[in-house]
């Protein structure tokens, strides 16, 4: 870890360690540190930021990580300490604040839709939890209105868990620095541009976002929290860029 910076040598050793936690801790860990959404008892505010450190499973947590010890520390050494940390930090909000918004939009959507075909407003927390602990609709969710029930339920009970957020912010800014960067992808044996490798790994995001199609990665993937991370760390990266340093650093 000799090449590493300080502050990704420490976010690495971070998310590895709550990982390990997460072994020993089981579903509590998840219960406390993973982001709910704010309608969910599990919810705390302290989540926001926990969510960043927390995995699903070892593929999950390996992706990100190779990502932040293959980019983090070129783009740290090229803004400085500070800066890196600010648009880790910054891009993983973007990415929650996103996630959020669109599972309050499922959520409050799929709630009208119940609402519209007769469900009445108090039945919706008794369904939610006789849901969540028989597996099964109570009767008066129809063929008519069961997707609306099965989404809401989804965007309640689902959390948010990952750095990606935060690392897609890191590709952004590090495509702004080095935009024609030759990188390879695995079992591909040429070179390709950094704007055209991850660019096009965020088009297949933003499709994946908009259908609800997943392409790369398991279905029940945050891609809004994606976008979210990817678009924080442009912006931010494109103003300082553009206002904050001498233009001939980014040649």
């Amino acid at each position: 870890m000799g090449n590493l910076t300080d502050t990704v040598k420490t976010l690495l050793i971070a998310n590895i360690l709550f990982f390990v936690g997460t072994l020993y801790l089981g579903d509590y860990a998840y219960q406390l540190f993973a982001l709910w959404f704010p309608e969910n008892p599990n919810f705390g505010i302290w989540q926001i930021i926990t969510h960043m450190f927390m995995h699903g499973d070892q593929s999950h947590i390996f992706f990100n990580m190779f990502a932040l010890f293959m980019f983090g520390s070129v783009l740290e050494r090229s803004i400085g300490q500070s800066k890196f940390i600010y648009i880790y930090i910054s891009a993983g909000l973007g990415a929650a604040g996103l996630q959020v918004l669109f599972s309050y939009i499922g959520y409050y959507g799929a709630l009208q839709i119940l609402t519209d075909s007769g469900v009445a407003l108090d039945q919706i927390p008794t369904m939610i939890s006789s849901t969540l602990k028989t597996g099964e609709f109570p009767y008066y969710i129809n063929d008519s209105n069961v997707e609306a029930a099965r989404s809401l339920v989804s965007n309640f009970r689902t959390p948010m868990v990952g750095a990606s957020g935060a690392i897609f912010g890191v590709l952004a800014a590090f495509v702004l620095i080095y935009p024609n960067m030759p990188l390879y992808f695995i079992f591909v044996p040429i070179p390709i541009k950094a704007k055209y490798l991850i660019g096009g790994y965020f088009l297949i995001n933003l499709y994946s976002a908009v259908t609800g199609s997943t392409i790369l990665g398991p279905s029940n993937t945050a891609y809004w929290a994606h976008i979210g991370g990817a678009v924080v760390g442009f912006l931010v990266m494109w103003y300082w860029k553009r206002n904050s340093f001498n233009q001939n650093r980014w040649n």
